[in-house]
């Protein structure tokens, strides 16, 4: 009978394979900005979010302050703090503190769902061996594409970077085309990057992300809101 870990190691692979093209795109994009192999690697390895690193090199890029970096992260990356909470509610007992912070490093969209799909209590051990092969995918991924970036001609990086783009399209694509909701404040949140981008170009690329996700989140909220029944 297959461990725990063994069992996580073989959810997470195709995690890591989708992981691993993914973050070529962003190996490319940080070569871009001007960060070594090494940095972009660093980066990949201790954060393990997309959306994050990709606005986080933006702000590096643009000479951004470190509160305009600490804003846009909290934006972007708070929904794993809800991501957390509801696991937190399939831990086996076996979860001790320590375990959960080490735990708590590889939550993200696709491990979460995979974790929340297990039947029964999540063992520390299944989460440990999704979380290896998710890394080494996004790790390695970056480490090519950054390398790749630094040789390669820029119109060959400049083509071969849209694969990070590709993957914000499909996260955001599928669930728009169901939900009317969904789609409003994505076409709200491009609206107002437009706005941005052309009509207030002083105001620097991270606070621009923070003011559009916060805008088109509240007016989702108030057009849109759920029911009680609806979030139980």
């Amino acid at each position: 009978m297959k461990s725990e870990f063994v069992k996580g190691m073989s959810a997470g692979i195709p995690i890591g394979l989708g992981y691993l093209s993914v973050s070529f795109g962003f190996g490319i994009m940080a070569a871009g900005a001007g960060l070594s192999v090494f940095e972009a690697f660093m980066i990949s390895l201790t954060n393990l979010t997309s959306a994050g690193q990709a606005q986080g090199v933006s702000i590096i890029a643009a000479g951004g302050t470190l509160i305009e970096m600490a804003l846009v992260q909290l934006v972007i990356n708070i929904r794993y703090a809800l991501m957390a909470i509801s696991l937190s509610q399939k831990l086996d007992d076996s979860f001790t503190f320590p375990r959960r912070m080490l735990a708590a490093y590889g939550i993200t969209d696709e491990i979460f769902a995979v974790c929340s799909t297990v039947k029964g209590t999540l063992k520390p051990q299944y989460m440990y061996g999704v979380t290896l092969v998710s890394m080494l995918g996004w790790v390695s991924g970056t480490f090519l594409g950054a390398s790749a970036g630094e040789i390669l001609p820029a119109s060959v990086t400049a083509a071969l970077g849209l694969v990070l783009y590709g993957m914000f399209l499909a996260l955001i694509v599928p669930p728009a085309r169901k939900e009317k909701s969904i789609l409003l404040v994505v076409v709200i949140a491009a609206a107002l990057s437009c706005v941005c981008r052309y009509l207030v170009p002083s105001l620097s690329g991270g606070f621009a992300v923070i003011m559009c996700a916060l805008v088109a989140s509240a007016a989702g909220a108030l057009l849109f809101p759920k029911k009680e029944d609806e979030t139980e």
